[in-house]
């Protein structure tokens, strides 16, 4: 490493400990293995690594040759989903689209970029969180997806969500809020405050987890005026995590 470069490292650390120190912070532990911010609860390495064999298992061997509906007909290639086993926050959308359909990758297209943009901002990176959709191929022209669709796939999303045990569960859009809290209110009347989500379905099973439904990043590029409305959304579940909101997007 070049004295240039150590110099830059020195100072961002130096400007990260300051942050730390202002935020009341009077000891540094070492990072543990797979950490979401500041604030992240330790994962032991043996149970992250059970997590992301577990996933894997139902991708390779259930999701990728599922045939319980006709989508399956017209796929190019199915969309699990990505990002840590240790995840705290999970983005849930409702299908893949075009660009993720080609290349198996949960939102990469010019929704998925927003998406990414949004992460970002909450101080967090695409490898911090865990993205996936209630389908997990894609529908014709990208419509929204149908009620037995969903009935044939939201099982494998339900036992994604088991085994990350995330702390907060953000539902993008209608179909994904409608799915996980099993409403017929619209995305305007969902959004805005947490709702309890229970993995078991039941309240009568388990604790709830925080659920926020906001705006799809789709409907966002359609409707740019409602980006601050997201944005509040995504602060109160930075709120939640204990994750610092910047004043410059307060």
């Amino acid at each position: 490493m070049s004295a240039e470069s150590q110099e830059s490292t020195r100072a961002a650390l130096r400007q990260h400990l300051e942050t730390e120190r202002l935020l009341g912070v009077s000891e540094v532990p070492l990072p543990p293995v797979e950490r979401l911010g500041s604030t992240a609860a330790v994962v032991p390495p043996a149970e992250v690594q059970a997590r992301r064999e577990a996933l894997d298992r139902i991708d390779n061997e259930r999701v990728k040759v599922c045939t319980r509906c006709a989508l399956s007909q017209t796929r190019t290639r199915t969309v699990f989903g990505q990002g840590s086993p240790a995840a705290r926050l999970v983005f849930v959308g409702e299908a893949p689209g075009h660009d993720e359909d080609m290349q198996g990758v949960a939102f990469i297209g010019r929704a998925g970029q927003l998406l990414t943009r949004m992460i970002e901002a909450m101080g967090l990176s695409r490898d911090e969180v865990f993205i996936c959709n209630v389908l997990k191929c894609r529908p014709p022209d990208n419509r929204t997806p149908a009620a037995d669709e969903i009935a044939a796939c939201s099982p494998y999303l339900f036992e994604q969500l088991t085994i990350l045990q995330p702390e907060v569960i953000v539902a993008l859009g209608a179909p994904a809020a409608q799915t996980l809290l099993k409403s017929t209110e619209s995305i305007g009347r969902l959004r805005g405050r947490f709702h309890d989500f229970y993995t078991s379905g039941t309240p009568l099973v388990g604790e709830p987890t925080p659920l926020m439904p906001t705006y799809h990043p789709a409907y966002l590029l359609r409707s740019p005026g409602e980006k601050r409305k997201a944005w509040d959304d995504l602060m109160k579940v930075m709120d939640h995590l204990g994750l610092p909101i910047p004043e410059q997007y307060r």
